[in-house]
């Protein structure tokens, strides 16, 4: 069994029977393959190199028309602020 972090979800309080049925998996042993855990540090890459952080400023009506759109896309303001200045500079 592979465990990857990216995959966890927090389960909430354990049950006693989920806590009894960890147990008896401990004692039945565990693979060397199947103990291995891919750790992954820092945020997913977003290009070629790291990251900067750049800041910048909105008047009120472009930061609640930015917060619209995040409302509508289920996306983040930074991915959309990326694709903006992707079409713009492309222009």
């Amino acid at each position: 069994m592979e465990f990857d972090l990216k995959d966890w979800v927090y389960p909430g309080k354990a049950t006693e029977e989920q806590l009894q049925a960890w147990a008896d998996e401990a004692e039945a042993g565990y693979e060397d393959h199947e103990l291995t855990v891919v750790y992954r540090r820092g945020r997913p890459p977003l290009g070629d190199g790291p990251s900067r952080v750049v800041q910048v400023r909105l008047d009120p009506d472009l930061h609640s028309d930015l917060e619209a759109r995040v409302e509508s896309e289920g996306a983040t303001a930074s991915a959309i602020m990326r694709e903006a200045l992707r079409r713009y500079l492309a222009s």
